[in-house]
């Protein structure tokens, strides 16, 4: 059950960080929903719910990874490069054409790293486990 509250939070925390960064870059920078499953209306649903998932697992299993190996630069930064890593494991996401979900870019991939830690923590704080 907590897989699927992560993932509906994380698909939450795209959706305000893709209206949030698209409004403040002026462009489309970040996309969601672009994937045809063959439901219509709910394809765009079902392809946010599917990139909240990946993210959650590509989180779970690469993201330690990457943190262990950036431990060094993270202390030097003071924790700061953990926006760095976020902004990479969702363009790592961004990646895999089935899902739908595209951003334009690491400045617009950093600003959504960002918003999503904020907006994940609110609902995490909110939403029981």
């Amino acid at each position: 059950m907590r897989i699927i509250w992560r993932a509906l939070i994380n698909a939450v925390a795209i959706v305000v960080a893709a209206y949030v960064v698209n409004g403040f870059l002026g462009s489309a920078a970040i996309t969601w929903g672009n994937a045809a499953y063959g439901y219509g209306d709910a394809d765009k649903w079902i392809s946010l719910l599917l990139t909240g998932l990946v993210l959650g697992i590509v989180n779970a299993f690469v993201r330690p990874i990457i943190s262990l190996i950036a431990m060094p630069i993270t202390c030097l930064t003071l924790g700061l490069f953990h926006f760095v890593i976020s902004a990479l494991m969702l363009l790592l996401v961004s990646v895999i054409p089935q899902l739908g979900f595209h951003v334009e870019g690491f400045v617009a991939a950093f600003l959504a790293a960002i918003v999503m830690a904020v907006v994940g923590l609110v609902l995490s704080w909110i939403l029981p486990d």
